[in-house]
C-alpha cells in the first residue's frame, strides 16, 4: 500500500516508534529511523521487509538537529511522505518539586520537536498534494494524572497542534491525526513499573497489575503492533477524510 513512500519516525529505535516503523515498512514504505541506543538492531528489523532504511541521530530537543535530519532525509529519499512525531521523555514529580530543566526538556522533546518536524515536512507534502502526519500523543493528551504536569501539558499541546495542522490542510491531500495510547509496556513505562515495585515492595508482575488497575479497565497493555496497525490505517485511502482526530487506544481509560 505504501510502496514508494518514505516515512520518518522520531524516537523509533525502540518501543512505540519502532512498532510503527515496522508496520509502515511491512506496507512497503522506506523508513528513516531516529533515536538513541541500539541502531543496528532496529535497522536490520526494518530492512527485512525489503525496504530502504536510514538513520539520523538528531537530538529532538535541538531545532538545528531536527532541521539537519529533515534535510538529510529529503536528500536521500526525495521527500518525507509520512511523518510520525513520536519522540518523548517523562519525569514524575509534583509541580512544586518539578525541576525547571526537566520541564523545559519534556516540552522541547514531546511538543516542540513535533512542531519543528511538521513545519519542515509540510512544504514538500503540499507540493506533492499528499502527506500523512501522525502525532503520537497519549491518553494524557485527553485526561490528566497527578505528578505529570509537563507530560500532560505537552500531550494536550500535541492534540491541539494536530487539530490546527489538520485544519490548515483540510482541503489538501494531507491529513494529520493523533494516536493516544494508554499504558504500553515500553522502556519508559517499565521504569514506572520498576519504581512502583520498589516503592511498594512487590514483585514486578504485581506492580504491573497495580499500574493497570489504577487507570486501564481492560487490565492489559496496548501493544506497539496495535498502534502500528492504527498508523497504517491513517495512511490508507480509507482514512482520507479522517482529519484532526485524537484516537485513543487506552483500554477504556478515557471512557471512565
Amino acid at each position: 500500500m505504501l510502496k514508494g513512500k518514505t516515512a520518518l519516525v522520531t524516537g523509533s529505535t525502540s518501543g512505540i516508534g519502532l512498532g510503527i516503523a515496522q508496520a509502515l515498512a511491512q506496507q512497503g514504505a522506506n523508513i528513516v529511523l531516529n533515536g538513541f541506543g541500539d541502531v543496528e538492531g532496529p535497522k536490520a528489523a526494518i530492512a527485512q521487509h525489503g525496504v530502504k532504511v536510514a538513520y539520523h541521530g538528531a537530538d529532538m530537543s535541538k531545532p538545528a538537529e531536527i532541521e539537519d535530519m529533515m534535510r538529510v532525509a529529503a536528500e536521500q529519499f526525495g521527500r518525507i511522505d509520512i511523518l510520525v512525531n513520536n519522540a518523548g521523555i517523562q519525569h514524575v514529580a509534583r509541580i512544586e518539586n518539578f525541576p525547571a530543566e526537566r520541564w523545559d526538556a519534556i516540552i522541547a522533546i514531546n511538543l516542540s520537536s513535533a512542531f519543528h518536524a511538521t513545519r519542515l515536512a509540510l512544504p514538500a507534502m503540499q507540493a506533492a498534494k499528499w502527506g500523512r502526519i501522525i502525532n503520537v500523543a497519549s491518553v494524557h493528551g485527553l485526561v490528566a494524572s497527578a505528578e505529570k504536569s509537563a507530560y500532560v501539558a505537552a500531550k494536550h499541546g500535541i492534540v491541539g497542534l494536530t487539530k490546527v495542522t489538520a485544519l490548515e490542510n483540510a482541503t489538501s491531500g494531507i491529513t494529520c491525526n493523533a494516536i493516544c495510547p494508554g499504558w504500553v509496556l515500553t522502556p519508559l513505562v517499565q521504569k514506572q513499573v520498576d519504581a512502583k515495585a520498589a516503592s511498594q515492595g512487590v514483585p514486578n508482575d504485581e506492580a504491573i497489575k497495580l499500574l493497570l488497575g489504577e487507570k486501564e479497565p481492560s487490565m492489559q497493555f496496548t501493544t506497539p503492533e496495535e498502534l502500528g496497525a492504527l498508523a497504517v490505517f491513517f495512511c490508507s485511502p480509507a482514512a482520507n477524510n479522517v482529519r484532526g482526530v485524537a484516537w485513543n487506544m487506552d483500554g477504556g481509560w478515557a471512557a471512565q
